[in-house]
């Protein structure tokens, strides 16, 4: 595994993958399209789009017979039903040569179409004696993610959870801030480091304290090649964990903690009353995470004002809005 190669500026909006019908291109084997209002109307505004259809890039056709994943033995082969044509060799042929192509591309995410047996992440139907199970991967999907296991990767279907949906596109913008980090020194990992306290917190305790010790023990490694791709692969695993409301309420509970001696009592009631009721699900997250900022930067705590957790992406994308 390596990490991603930080680059030596950060794009205007993050460059994010995905399967062209999303967006609505008519590439699908019936000439039509999946566009996700999502996707486009609110997500895209924040997003380069590099859009790939595999099934229409590798040579086939639009209109076209449908695909299907078929065990043989221990090997999965795609094939059309209606004809018994195997495409399994040419995608795989593809799959390596776009995925080297996409190298270059500087992605910081990528969107799958859900159960395509090209692009499907997770329980693609795999057919066995022509009875249809749900334990595959679409052939190009699976090249991707081999090459890339720490690059954030989700199925537009999932996106439709809100706590799903908000923690994919915070590790789209944690992953373009490490990109964006440039040519890397142990200086600089200390300070991203620092400033995701908060957001790895609310993902994991236990997985912040393994981190913390990968980054107390930087002059352990013989390189910032290999401390930068020990912190990464821990840091990406610790983000796939999507947070709990307990969680969340730990970490404001921990941020109210440098507000409260300098503010009134009044105020602090006022915040820990907000906090109290996102814990019992009456409230949003972003209601007492609003009263923090406000507290934050009024109070000028230097050490809070640039933690990301108070802001990890877009609130336009009112991401916060449904936790």
């Amino acid at each position: 595994m390596r990490s991603p190669a930080p680059t030596t500026t950060r794009p205007q909006r993050v460059r994010i993958g995905i399967s062209a019908c999303l967006l609505g291109e008519r590439v699908r084997y019936d000439g039509g399209h999946k566009r996700d209002g999502f996707l486009v109307e609110r997500f895209g505004r924040y997003v380069e789009w590099v859009p790939v259809c595999p099934e229409v890039e590798s040579g086939m056709p639009v209109p076209r017979d449908f695909l299907r994943l078929v065990a043989v033995g221990d090997r999965v082969r795609m094939v059309t039903p209606a004809t018994g044509r195997d495409y399994t060799a040419g995608m795989q042929r593809y799959a390596r040569e776009r995925v080297r192509a996409l190298a270059t591309e500087n992605l910081s995410g990528y969107v799958f179409k859900r159960g395509s047996p090209s692009c499907g992440v997770e329980r693609v139907r795999v057919y066995r004696d022509g009875i249809p199970g749900s334990s595959g991967r679409g052939l190009f999907a699976s090249t991707f993610m081999d090459a890339n296991p720490t690059l954030p990767v989700e199925e537009e279907g999932r996106l439709n959870d809100p706590r799903l949906c908000e923690n994919f596109v915070s590790r789209v913008f944690a992953y373009s801030r490490w990109q964006s980090l440039g040519r890397l020194r142990r200086g600089k990992l200390a300070e991203f480091h620092a400033a995701h306290k908060f957001v790895l917190m609310a993902h994991s305790q236990e997985g912040l304290r393994r981190l913390g010790t990968i980054v107390g023990g930087a002059q352990e490694y013989p390189g910032i090649r290999a401390l930068a791709e020990t912190y990464w692969t821990e840091f990406s695993e610790v983000m796939k964990r999507t947070p709990s409301r307990r969680n969340h309420t730990n970490v404001l509970q921990h941020m109210a903690g440098f507000v409260s001696d300098k503010t009134d009592p009044e105020d602090r009631a006022e915040l820990t009353e907000a906090i109290d009721r996102y814990r019992l699900e009456r409230i949003p997250l972003i209601v007492p995470l609003t009263l923090l900022r406000h507290w934050v930067r009024r109070l000028r705590i230097g050490y809070l004002e640039n933690q990301v957790y108070l802001d990890p992406h877009p609130d336009e994308l009112m991401l916060l809005n449904q936790l």
